[in-house]
């Protein structure tokens, strides 16, 4: 079934140096951009993590750190990676937990500005795991019913999430082809930030999801504890969580 689109859709995959969203580095990135008229771009390409891969890491991608030594840095290719998916939506398998997150701080460590928030986001695992809970290569079995090739590398996994968000589009009546609600089919919560650490309450204000002041709202916090901004600052939290706390202490002020 072919996506109806009113932006441009881009599916896409990281390879990475581990799992911590704060302190992971991509060490390849691989996109498929659907045009509104169902035409297709992708491009895969090797980044220069600048910190060591970790064995373990490369037991699952195959990459290692010979293979990335002369590749671009991150920063290098940013604001031209930026640039592809400005006023795309975005689209991955289990992308709204961890792709999207990493990839927001990337951007923010490379200094290129662009506010994901905008945008809509299809989590393809997230709909497969409402359907049909299993992992991406036993859903690529499942809806296109083909065994998968090449699995854990960016580009095989980015083109088999394209193709089975298709596929699931034809099995299910009640997904409607339209990425808003399947955005918000494939989201868990409405969140603030991309680790999760904000969410939005019924009147879209902004509320804290963790620690002792898990359901509060920002401000009153801001108000009542003047330390906490600062606590937020020097703590290991992920550089978009600090943007979006620091967004709503300015708007205050």
């Amino acid at each position: 079934m072919q996506l109806h689109l009113k932006n441009p859709l881009v599916f896409f995959d990281l390879e990475t140096t581990g799992i911590n969203v704060v302190s992971d580095r991509i060490v390849e990135i691989s996109y498929l951009k659907v045009a509104v008229n169902g035409e297709e771009e992708s491009k895969t390409r090797r980044i220069n993590p600048e910190i060591p891969i970790p064995p373990q890491a490369t037991a699952i991608h195959g990459i290692t750190d010979a293979d990335v030594k002369d590749s671009p840095t991150f920063k290098m290719v940013a604001k031209s990676l930026a640039a592809q998916i400005e006023g795309c939506d975005l689209a991955g398998y289990n992308s709204n937990r961890f792709d999207i997150p990493l990839l927001a701080e990337e951007f923010l460590r490379a200094g290129v500005d662009i506010d994901l928030m905008r945008r809509k986001f299809v989590d393809i695992q997230t709909i497969f795991h409402k359907k049909e809970p299993r992992t991406l290569s036993a859903a690529y079995k499942f809806y296109c019913n083909r065994e998968m090739e090449n699995a854990h590398t960016a580009e095989a996994d980015t083109k088999a999430t394209y193709e089975v968000l298709q596929a699931q589009l034809d099995r299910y009546p009640d997904l409607k082809n339209d990425i808003a609600f399947l955005s918000e089919y494939s989201s868990f919560n409405n969140q603030a930030d991309f680790a999760g650490r904000i969410i939005y309450n019924e009147k879209k204000q902004e509320v804290i999801n963790f620690g002792k002041y898990k359901g509060r709202l920002v401000e009153e916090v801001f108000q009542e504890d003047p330390g906490y901004y600062g606590w937020i600052m020097q703590g290991d939290f992920a550089l978009h969580t600090k943007k979006v706390f620091t967004a709503i202490k300015l708007r205050k002020k």
